[in-house]
């Protein structure tokens, strides 16, 4: 069962709240009258996406698009 805390304790301990929560992983449940009304949740890492291996090479990636004879005088 997730820790439940008063709106009330969550606005007097906020700051040690969130980071009870940063380190133990243990979401925190927010109640009003008894209620639930907010959940606090660890922020989970971004992936980092690579482009590695996505990208092909076709011909002469250095060398002009257009040669000499491509070009209006």
């Amino acid at each position: 069962m997730k820790k439940q805390v008063p709106a009330s304790r969550f606005k007097a301990e906020c700051l040690a709240l969130l980071d009870e929560v940063a380190e133990t992983g243990e979401p925190i449940v927010v109640t009003k009258r008894g209620r639930a009304v907010a959940e606090v949740v660890p922020v989970r890492p971004a992936r980092r996406r690579t482009l590695r291996g996505s990208v092909t090479v076709h011909g002469d990636i250095i060398a002009p698009v257009l040669g000499p004879w491509d070009v209006e005088r």
